[in-house]
């Protein structure tokens, strides 16, 4: 097992406990899902896309909640399809399935669309006006000049 000791870290950093905690789980094999398999791309500056794969899901099977920066996707087959004939091999899991992402700050989930087995969410990121840096003006004395350096008398 890999630990990575992160206390150096919390003494010049204010308000990362948050990101530490996710690093530390990253490495827990408990938490390691392999199903349904995905993809993150970004699509913008600010945009991004997640794509899964859940070929044999349909839009009704598929359940997206965005909740305190945690998007969490749950798959569920109402019912066992029944074909015409009998089934030899079953190749296509359809096993229900939740997947989880941790979300930055200000990440919105934009939308999502079913298409071809592969479900797609749209993320995009917004952030607030007062969070966006911002120039601060430096006072000036009464003529407007400046100054550096007083002038010895």
């Amino acid at each position: 097992m890999r630990h990575v000791d992160f206390s150096p870290l919390y003494r010049s950093t204010v308000g990362f406990d948050r990101l530490f905690s996710m690093l530390d789980t990253l490495g827990q094999p408990e938490n390691a899902q392999t199903y349904p398999p995905y993809n993150i791309e970004r699509t913008g500056d600010d945009a991004y896309r997640i794509s899964m794969a859940v070929a044999g899901f349909g839009q009704d099977d598929i359940s997206i909640e965005a909740h305190r920066n945690v998007l969490t996707i749950k798959g569920e087959k109402n019912g066992e399809e029944k074909g015409d004939g009998e089934l030899l091999y079953r190749g296509i899991a359809a096993r229900s399935f939740e997947r989880r992402f941790q979300l930055a700050d200000h990440v919105e989930v934009t939308g999502a669309n079913l298409e071809n087995g592969l479900l797609h969410i749209d993320l995009k990121r917004n952030i607030p006006e007062e969070m966006k840096p911002r120039s601060i003006p430096i006072a000036t004395d009464k003529s407007g000049k400046k100054e550096i350096e007083a002038k010895a008398q």
